[in-house]
């Protein structure tokens, strides 16, 4: 029995090889994978020994040979395959273990392995024979299977070959990605022609958006997000809905600047949020924002948690609670609700494009990107908001962007105290904004994902007391909104951009 091994990650490399030539079996090699072998005193071929050809090209070339690729996609069953092995001298390999190149961790030409991927094909290609090895966390397993049965087991053939083939597609897909942002322009918001995705299962979540339906997260392969790292300190199993909410509680809280910032999600709509000097005071306030909505919701700070917070925290059911990290006590504190999942991790990587699944495909979009630009917006009232208006202005346009479509946010004083999402008619969003802000809009902004299309829609606005208004614009009854508003002494802000969310 003959195995080929050829890895750019050595580790455990070594003890593979022991472990084969003490059960036999015959090593073959190339560059430092031989050298590394032969080091602690192992016979090993090298593979220049079998061709015939040393490395060639800055080592571009070792492997791609027959009596290389001969020996692993020969059909032990074929008798032509047979003749035409012991007619170029070529013999059986059994085993392949390959690892690439790094290719994601520096993208250039020269990491793109070609030899390794050939091989790995190959050998998966024809599992029926040939075992191939692309992980390291598999050579015991495979070790193991030889010691107690002498040979592979089909079903570990074809599981081996299954995630050779996923290493090479997702290999693939990395370089793919990488010549499509080589030469593009900075900004460019063109999506690629193919997308390619490789999806590795990293956690089996208690169910699915219902508890009869099945639920996983999977993490895209060669990329990592704030999920990988992060830390679940107590709690009950995730299910899919804490997952999706909890995503969306960690973006939005460190999209809101970087003063102390507190989010309340519930259903994937934040139904509290609010600024402070300290981030007790910015949780006790998303909170009263709508204490009622809060029930089952999912807590994000961009603090440690305080002892005031976890005490606070106590009498309110919470499903999730995200934060960078802890004070001394709290987390003690927080322990004691073992329903309540207690999240640290880091802060969230920038925002991807998103896929949404249809009927036989996939719609792709590139992310919502919320810009707050004074200079790209327009004041079309004769009122000006002041400058403490200015700064909920920001809050409720970066708040209004996450909230499903249509919304109305309501602002005051850094605070969200009114929150209208996922209506059909803008006027139903206001109404609820309004009912929920209770009084509390009062001088505040009252801030719309899109424009309004009529002038009732600032009926809203009127009802609760607020002073400025803030919209895209566009409508083609922009004059008629604006005159409305000059008559009720409002101040409304043009952004030019909207950003509806479904």
């Amino acid at each position: 029995m003959k195995a080929l091994l050829s890895v750019y990650d050595k580790a455990g490399v070594v003890e593979l090889a022991k472990g084969l030539h003490d059960l036999g079996w015959e090593l073959l090699s190339s560059g430092g994978t031989a050298r590394a072998i032969a080091e602690v005193g192992l016979p090993v071929t090298d593979v220049a020994d079998v061709t015939g050809v040393p490395a060639i090209l800055g080592h571009r070339v070792v492997t791609l040979h027959p009596k290389v690729h001969g020996g692993i996609l020969a059909d032990r069953n074929d008798a032509e395959h047979q003749a035409d092995m012991e007619e170029y001298g070529i013999e059986g390999i059994d085993l392949v273990v390959v690892n690439l190149y790094p290719f994601s961790s520096d993208p250039s030409v020269e990491l793109i392995d070609i030899g390794g991927p050939a091989m790995v094909r190959a050998a998966a290609k024809n599992h029926e024979f040939v075992g191939v090895v692309v992980d390291p966390a598999d050579y015991t397993i495979v070790l193991d299977e030889l010691r107690g049965g002498g040979e592979l087991s089909a079903a570990t053939r074809r599981r081996l070959a299954r995630k050779a083939y996923a290493t090479t597609s997702t290999y693939d897909a990395q370089i793919v990605r990488w010549l499509d942002g080589v030469g593009s322009e900075a900004g460019s918001a063109e999506l690629p022609a193919t997308i390619a995705l490789t999806l590795d299962r990293r956690e089996v979540l208690r169910y699915g958006e219902n508890p009869h339906q099945v639920g996983a997260r999977y993490a895209t392969r060669g990329e990592s997000g704030w999920w990988e790292t992060a830390v679940q300190h107590g709690g009950k199993e995730l299910s899919y809905l804490n997952v999706y909410d909890a995503d969306a509680a960690w973006r939005l809280v460190w999209s809101l600047g970087d003063d102390p910032a507190a989010v309340v999600i519930k259903h994937a709509n934040p139904c509290g949020v609010a600024l402070a000097d300290d981030i007790s005071t910015a949780y006790v306030r998303a909170h009263e924002c709508d204490p009622v909505s809060a029930y089952g919701g999912i807590v994000a700070l961009n603090r440690p948690v305080t002892v005031a917070i976890a005490e606070a925290l106590k009498p309110v059911f919470t499903e999730v609670l995200i934060a960078p990290g802890f004070d001394e006590g709290a987390l003690l504190l927080l322990l004691e609700k073992r329903n309540m999942r207690v999240l640290e991790a880091p802060v969230p990587s920038p925002p991807a494009p998103s896929l949404r699944s249809i009927d036989g495909g996939y719609l792709v979009q590139t992310p919502d990107l919320v810009v707050i630009d004074r200079n790209q917006w327009q004041v079309v009232t004769k009122a000006q908001p002041t400058d403490a208006q200015w700064a909920d202005v920001e809050l409720a346009w970066r708040v209004v962007a996450k909230v499903t479509s249509n919304a109305i946010v309501l602002v005051n004083d850094r605070q969200a105290v009114g929150i209208g999402c996922g209506q059909q008619n803008r006027r139903d969003a206001g109404r609820l904004a309004c009912e929920k802000a209770a009084g509390r809009a009062k001088g505040g902004v009252y801030a719309s994902d899109a424009f309004f299309p009529f002038p009732d829609g600032l009926d809203g606005a009127v009802e609760a007391g607020a002073a400025v208004v803030l919209q895209p614009g566009g409508s083609i009854r922009d004059e008629e909104v604006i005159a409305a508003a000059d008559e009720h002494g409002l101040a409304m802000v043009f952004t030019g951009e909207r950003h509806f969310r479904h």
